[in-house]
C-alpha cells in the first residue's frame, strides 16, 4: 500500500514538473483587432424596461465602450430607434425623443442612426436618453434602440449579441 502511494506522488511530481516547463509564448495582441471597439448596454443583457408615458425625468440607458487604447480619432457608435412588429408601436416625435443629457433632441443622420462620439477611442462609459412626450394616446407602446455595427476603414465597433438591444414600453 505504501509503495502505491509512493509511485502515486512520484507521479504526481513529475507531471507537474512537465507542465510547469510548457513555454506558453503568445502574442500581445493580433493587429486586425488593434482597431477593434465594443460598444454595449449595462448591463451586458437585451433586458427591456417599463416607463410611464407621464414620467418627467429621462429615461436613461447606460453603456460601455471597450477599448484598451488611446488613439489619435475619435471612435463613433452608432444607435438607431427600430420599431418592433408589434400593433401600437411608439411613434419618434408622438411618444417619445432621442435627448442629450440636457433634454435636448438630437436629430439621426439622413439614415436614421444616432452618434455617440468617445474621444481618442479611450474606454468609457455614456447614455442613451430618452424622453417621453406623455402622448395621451390609449394603450401600450413599443420601441427599441439597438446599437449597430460601425465599420470604417480606420476602425471599427461591434456590438455583443447579447446587449446591444433595449426594448423600451411605455404604459
Amino acid at each position: 500500500m505504501k509503495t502505491q502511494y509512493l509511485l502515486i506522488t512520484i507521479a504526481l511530481l513529475f507531471s507537474g514538473l512537465f507542465f510547469a516547463c510548457e513555454d506558453k509564448s503568445y502574442p500581445a495582441g493580433l493587429p486586425e483587432y488593434e482597431h477593434h471597439y465594443y460598444i454595449v448596454y449595462v448591463p451586458n443583457n437585451n433586458s427591456g424596461i417599463t416607463a410611464s408615458r407621464s414620467q418627467t425625468g429621462l429615461v436613461k440607458f447606460p453603456v460601455q465602450f471597450y477599448s484598451e487604447f488611446t488613439r489619435s480619432y475619435d471612435a463613433v457608435a452608432h444607435y438607431s430607434v427600430v420599431t418592433p412588429d408589434v400593433p401600437n408601436p411608439a411613434v419618434p416625435g408622438e411618444d417619445f425623443q432621442i435627448v442629450d443629457r440636457n433634454g435636448n433632441a438630437l436629430q439621426p443622420d439622413n439614415n436614421g442612426k444616432y452618434s455617440m462620439v468617445f474621444p481618442q477611442a479611450i474606454k468609457a462609459k455614456d447614455t442613451v436618453y430618452v424622453k417621453l412626450l406623455n402622448n395621451p394616446e390609449p394603450g401600450i407602446r413599443v420601441v427599441e434602440i439597438n446599437f449597430e455595427d460601425h465599420i470604417t476603414p480606420d476602425y471599427r465597433v461591434d456590438i455583443f449579441s447579447t446587449a446591444f438591444r433595449r426594448t423600451l414600453t411605455i404604459e
